[in-house]
């Protein structure tokens, strides 16, 4: 590690060490689980009232196309938090460790990267796979609480795996209510190190059930469904249609009659969020960090909810892909300020790194997006690449999405003409040209699915075990 002048000057000044701390910006990272961009200030459902994440979105620069590494938790988190994409560390799912990834343990995660630099790194919540998933090196870390309050005995919970119904409880009765509860406990405290503290939300992550005040917020008489097409997927290679599953969750939803109901869920959970982050920033407005604090908001990836006719996440359309980032950066950011560059998530590591003055590790594979911060409309020509399993990519800028299959399945859609993504151009010769220049932005790495180092088989090993049984018999 490279020390700076300043910094070493500091370190021999000895108390002067304590005052450098004390003016080095704090960072607060709030992370949400499967919030698409049914907020209103993106205005992905008319419907939607999360007025605290509007006003944190207020504060500084929202992204309107922003788009996350991977289309599923584990991934998405482990390559926004380790700085390498799914590409590199073979980390494609969920059922894979990134501690079985070689390439994973090689490198310095975000939280111990700070942690390294002199800050006191707490958080709360679900920041890499699930509470319990501490990973890297925390000063401290709020210890798991039960699950939420669940509906009452004989009620419906939803429809197949797509689970939905409203609790009698209150707020408290709620595993994040808790996890803000200690974000608040650590912004009360004073400290001689510059504070990182992070604040990972479950909901609105199935299943959506919240509050019955927060489904009374949404009558079901009045909700808009999304606007779909029905004969979407005719023009979509077989490798999207199998990621779409047309006939899983959307069947179900269609034979149940209950997508409005579903949908009510969704929009309640997003509500019930919206809540606790209402009360996080009232506290850290009460507090002594309000001044002198970064702020990053951000959700892992987006979810659909029958566009497509496809429910969840794991697809590499639009629905999927786009979701929440906003910064707040005092003496950087103005508020009010909207970002239409094509930005991922692959740029948050780094981006806070030189906000708070050090060095960008130099195993980054994204880039800071400090210019954009200073200036929403500066010119940018770097596109955002989502990946979803090994050698399966979107490539999105801000009138083209590109998606390349692994068995070499394409779709190329203009948001210009076609936002809703209905249109599949990519057979039409008239677009050789935009596709040729999109396909220079494919990784060159496609690793294997991470192997299993610590007593157990990672995907990969499994298919090839399996291969080679039934090639015996």
């Amino acid at each position: 590690m490279t020390i700076r002048p300043t910094i070493l000057a500091c370190l021999l000044l000895g108390t002067g060490a304590a005052a450098a701390d004390a003016a080095r910006p704090n960072v607060l990272f709030i992370a949400v689980d499967d919030l698409n961009d049914w907020i209103g200030c993106l205005g992905g459902h008319p419907q939607a009232k999360t007025p605290h994440i509007d006003a944190l979105a207020a504060r500084g620069v929202s992204f309107t196309r922003a788009y996350c590494a991977c289309p599923v938790c584990n991934p998405s988190r482990t390559a926004l938090m380790l700085g390498l994409r799914s590409s590199t560390t073979g980390v494609y799912s969920n059922g894979i460790d990134r501690r079985d990834s070689p390439v994973a343990m090689s490198v310095v995660p975000l939280n111990t990267w700070f942690h390294q630099q002199g800050y006191y790194v707490a958080g709360a919540g679900k920041i890499y796979h699930g509470d319990g998933d501490q990973f890297g090196e925390w000063d401290d870390y709020a210890k798991g609480r039960g699950g939420d309050a669940a509906p009452a005995a004989g009620a419906s919970g939803g429809v197949g795996g797509i689970r939905f119904a409203p609790v009698d409880a209150a707020d408290e009765d709620m595993h994040d209510y808790h996890t803000v509860s200690y974000c608040i406990e650590q912004l009360g405290r004073k400290r001689d190190k510059p504070l990182f503290l992070a604040c990972g939300l479950h909901k609105p992550h199935m299943a959506w059930n919240v509050p019955r005040k927060y489904y009374d917020l949404f009558p079901l008489s009045s909700i808009e469904l999304p606007k779909v097409l029905q004969t979407d997927l005719d023009d979509v290679p077989p490798a999207g249609v199998r990621m779409a599953r047309p006939e899983g969750d959307h069947a179900d939803i269609l034979a149940s009659g209950r997508w409005k109901e579903a949908v009510q869920g969704y929009l309640a959970a997003g509500a019930f969020c919206d809540a606790m982050i209402g009360r996080l920033m009232k506290a850290f407005d009460q507090s002594a960090y309000k001044d002198n604090t970064i702020i990053v908001f951000w959700g892992d990836h987006g979810w659909h909810l029958g566009e497509k006719q496809h429910w969840r996440k794991f697809t590499l359309w639009e629905e999927a892909a786009r979701a929440p980032l906003f910064y707040v950066a005092p003496g950087i950011t103005r508020p009010d300020s909207r970002c239409e560059r094509t930005v991922d998530f692959m740029s948050i590591y780094p981006t806070l790194c030189e906000l708070c003055g050090l060095d960008i590790p130099k195993h980054n594979e994204g880039v800071s997006v400090v210019s954009l911060l200073k200036n929403p409309t500066d010119a940018w020509d770097r596109p955002a690449l989502t990946t979803h399993g090994r050698n399966n990519h979107g490539i999105r800028t801000e009138r083209w999405r590109y998606i390349r299959y692994a068995d070499g399945g394409e779709e190329l859609y203009d948001h210009d003409a076609d936002p809703l993504e209905w249109k599949n151009l990519a057979k039409d010769p008239a677009m050789a040209s935009v596709i040729a220049k999109l396909k220079a932005n494919l990784p060159e790495k496609n690793v294997e699915d991470a192997p299993a180092r610590r007593g157990g088989e990672g995907k990969a090993a499994k298919k090839k075990k399996a291969k080679a049984k039934a090639k015996a018999k």
